[in-house]
């Protein structure tokens, strides 16, 4: 199921949401493997002007601490990367539907696909696309829109969890139809 870099995964707009995780300046500061947290957002920021420019929905899941007072610097969501008309989600746990209004919101707009980026890749995002997965959604994961603490952790994700819940695609080869 994973897709090599020139084979195209063409989208129905309205039918597909592009979920990015995590994307965080205390959290895409952090090192990284195998990019940095700055090409990880450069990249989703690419994929969510294209997914907008095509009228799909773009979904930014951030995390609190449950049970924090304040939140530690760097929580919010990096400069600029949300626009009006954006899904926000706050979740308290590694992934993002789990007590969260996540699925509602997908569902009301009829939402079938779900495109991930973000970061861990075998944290956050992993987390939230098994449970996509589980909520019955198709699922594609741009391998060049991640990262994770290190390339390992990363790889085995890409390599041997992701495809069995979805395809593994390059941000190149993701299309609207």
């Amino acid at each position: 199921m994973t897709a090599l870099a020139g084979e195209p995964a063409t989208l129905d707009p309205a039918r597909t949401a592009l979920v990015l995780v995590d994307l965080m300046d205390r959290i895409t500061a952090l090192p990284l493997a195998p990019r940095t947290g700055d090409q990880v957002v450069a990249t989703s920021r690419e994929l969510a002007e294209t997914f907008r420019a095509a009228g799909a929905t773009v979904v930014l899941v951030r995390v609190e601490r449950p049970g924090a007072a304040a939140q530690p610097p760097g929580s919010e969501l990096v400069a600029g990367l949300a626009v009006d008309g954006d899904l926000l989600v706050v979740k308290r746990t590694v992934g993002g539907f789990h007590q969260t209004e996540l699925h509602e919101l997908l569902s009301e707009r009829a939402i079938h696909t779900l495109v991930f980026g973000g970061i861990a890749t075998n944290l956050g995002v992993e987390s939230t696309a098994r449970a996509a997965a589980d909520h019955g959604y198709e699922l594609l994961f741009v391998e060049d829109a991640m990262a994770a603490l290190t390339e390992d952790e990363h790889r085995a994700a890409i390599a041997l969890n992701f495809p069995r819940l979805g395809r593994v695609v390059t941000a190149s080869a993701l299309g609207f139809g």
